[in-house]
């Protein structure tokens, strides 16, 4: 996620997000259950470059792993499995970015599973491209597929039906990665493809390519892989949070360091919301005080009904969060569907303001 410090050249240690704005990039690794349940921050860094970069496209890519800002990418998942609980097993999840055969390796060597979306069409040991090899294999199966809202591409969200194929491949190291003896000269992968089908008038279809570790051995559990790899979407809304939310981008700090201390509390915060959303569509009948305290949820309970009368046991989730929600704004209509996060995280700012205040009322 680039953040945006334009205008702030005073601030020490600034420098650029990109090659013409300053600000910081951040990158974050947000823990989830299998039911996409946000439960925390398990790794997250920042950078600014100093100067701008004035390299060629061909010396960017000749460079080692380690010189290249995509090192974070394997920084990350070390970080992230260092800081995970003893008995949980993580799947790492990425979107394109992530598609580095030095990752890939990475996860082998340390036992780590992931799920990556790809974006080059690499070659086996037999010098065939992986893309072409598994379009020319049967379908496996069908899937219907929710794809979520493009509001820059003006999309809404639709189902779609997606065939499904996979195949298993010895996935070859890139040339220019020849020199580094320290790779493994090939890696077995499996990709997956699942294709729209009957795509709409003059629309392309949709394909996720997704490589995996994970055991595929029927169309059931690529089916499964690509449940899991939906979830990735849930970094976008975090990243929503924060910059909208959270307003990280009007941050006013004389270092760097104070700037990065605050996306960081503001990141707690952010997973704060979004684990009270999703936990009320996941598990909706769950008391509210697994996240409220008890002052909380009777002030919240008070306020969103307008009465000064309080139940004997707390409200479920999906009760509490609607109230949150009408303190946000959420009128409830039939046709809204579940609260979104923006007026969760209003709801909540007048909550507090109000439990803070509560005394002197």
């Amino acid at each position: 996620m680039s953040v945006n410090y334009a205008g702030h050249e005073k601030t020490e240690g600034i420098g650029y997000n990109c090659d013409k704005t300053l600000g910081v990039n951040t990158h974050s690794c947000l823990s989830m259950t299998t039911d996409g349940i946000p439960l925390g921050i398990l790794a997250q860094s920042q950078n600014t470059r100093t100067e701008k970069e004035e390299l060629t496209a061909g010396e960017k890519q000749r460079r080692r792993i380690e010189e290249k800002e995509s090192y974070r990418w394997l920084e990350t998942m070390e970080e992230a499995s260092k800081n995970a609980p003893e008995n949980v097993k993580l799947i790492h999840i990425c979107d394109r970015e992530g598609d580095i055969y030095e990752l890939y390796a990475l996860a082998e060597r340390s036992g780590e599973k992931f799920i990556i979306r790809v974006s080059h069409d690499r070659l086996n040991t037999e010098g065939k491209h992986i893309v072409d090899e598994l379009h020319d294999t049967q379908v496996a199966g069908r899937v219907t597929v929710t794809i979520p809202a493009n509001h820059q591409e003006k999309m809404k969200e639709r189902d779609v039906v997606m065939k499904i194929r996979y195949k298993e491949f010895e996935v070859k190291k890139p040339a220019l990665l020849n020199g580094d003896k320290s790779l493994e000269p090939s890696l077995k992968l499996t990709l997956i493809s699942l294709l729209e089908e009957n795509a709409p008038m003059g629309m392309f279809p949709i394909e996720w390519l997704l490589m995996t570790n994970l055991p595929v051995d029927c169309a059931e559990d690529a089916i499964q892989i690509s449940k899991y790899y939906k979830h990735r979407w849930k970094i976008e809304r975090f990243h929503f949070v924060l910059k909208s939310g959270c307003k990280i981008e009007k941050i006013q700090q004389r270092s760097v360091d104070g700037i990065e201390l605050l996306i960081l509390m503001y990141s707690i915060i952010a997973v704060h919301i979004m684990a009270l959303t999703y936990i009320a569509r996941n598990a909706p009948e769950t008391p509210c005080d697994l996240i409220f305290s008890e002052i909380e949820w009777q002030t919240l309970f008070r306020a969103a009904n307008e009465t000064k009368l309080v139940p004997d046991k707390p409200p479920s989730m999906a009760d509490a969060v609607r109230y949150v929600a009408k303190l946000g704004g959420f009128v409830g209509a039939p046709s809204d569907g579940p609260p979104g996060l923006k007026v969760i995280w209003i709801g909540l700012y007048k909550l507090y303001i109000i439990v803070a205040y509560r005394d002197f009322i």
